[in-house]
């Protein structure tokens, strides 16, 4: 269910926001629920972002180290015990090493609600305490959407303090922006901090709900759903795509910036279980498509 059960934040300055999702999803035909979340470790806080999950339904744990009143090198082992379909417990591994002597203001790099295409800078002041002579050597990221430029350092006694401009590219990919920053100083026990970067990128066209529930249907019975179709800018449905043909959809005319699309599903004559990607074809530049995963029983 869980696509990854550990995660280190390494290096981390006092009062940074260090937070990880450990996705899972619901594999079972059954519902899955989560009764709940624990850690081994107050510098390490879970939570649940959706307790219930229908089939192919996904969700995560959110795991939040606490870098305003824990200092040095922190680990815990966060449970997660589930109560549906049956009784189950995983074990997740968090570790990181939160510093007292560098700071970032914000906390993080928080670009929020974008649309796609859009260009966004952000400032981050960093603050170095102690060490007159410590110096950022390079900023790293593993993610070619970002730019980062440094001005010239403040030097005080005691104290190093630096502006950061942090450029999101026109090119950053729609959906949650979940990247970090690695600063490279001089300082040869530490050399590498980590800093997160957040925000979103609304799709150009998206589809609600993203998982539909057909429940148990009975042979030769049909279930009526409808989706929701939303576009950044006024669009047409040119066509629903599906293979299954027991699927039948209710196009509506028009451009708008919000469709609704009538779908039915009628059993067949066989018990059988029901999992089926839906595909949005719509006019807009490239034939911009939206999807959702339709799952359900016939019995």
């Amino acid at each position: 269910m869980f696509t990854e059960t550990k995660h280190d934040f390494r290096v981390v300055g006092r009062g940074t926001k260090a937070e990880y999702k450990f996705e899972f999803r619901n594999l079972y035909e059954e519902t899955v629920h989560v009764q709940g979340v624990r850690s081994s470790c107050g510098c390490t806080t879970p939570t649940v972002s959706d307790d219930t999950l229908e089939t192919h339904e996904t969700s995560s744990i959110v795991a939040t180290l606490n870098t305003s009143t824990f200092i040095g090198q922190k680990a815990a082992t966060v449970t997660v015990v589930f109560d549906r379909p049956y009784y189950a417990e995983v074990q997740l591994q968090v570790s990181g090493f939160i510093r007292t002597d560098v700071t970032f203001d914000p906390p993080e790099v928080d670009f929020g609600q974008c649309k796609n295409g859009e260009v966004k800078e952000k400032d981050i002041t960093i603050t170095h305490r102690g060490n007159s002579s410590w110096r950022l050597t390079d900023v790293r990221s593993h993610c070619d959407d970002f730019a980062v430029k440094l001005e010239q350092p403040i030097i005080q006694p005691n104290m190093v303090q630096y502006k950061m401009r942090v450029r999101m590219k026109d090119t950053m990919d729609e959906g949650e922006i979940r990247e970090r920053l690695t600063l490279v100083s001089n300082d040869t026990k530490f050399p590498t901090i980590e800093m997160s970067i957040a925000g979103m990128i609304r799709p150009t066209i998206s589809v609600s709900p993203a998982a539909v529930s057909l429940g148990t249907t009975e042979s030769g019975k049909t279930v009526s759903k409808r989706l929701l179709v939303r576009g950044e800018e006024p669009f047409e449905i040119k066509e629903v795509r599906c293979p299954d043909d027991r699927f039948e959809f209710d196009i509506p005319e028009g451009k708008k910036m919000l469709h609704f699309v009538e779908m039915k599903f009628t059993g067949g004559d066989e018990p059988a279980r029901v999992a089926q990607r839906i595909e949005i074809v719509t006019d807009l530049p490239g034939d911009k498509t939206a999807e959702c995963v339709a799952t359900g029983t016939v019995k």
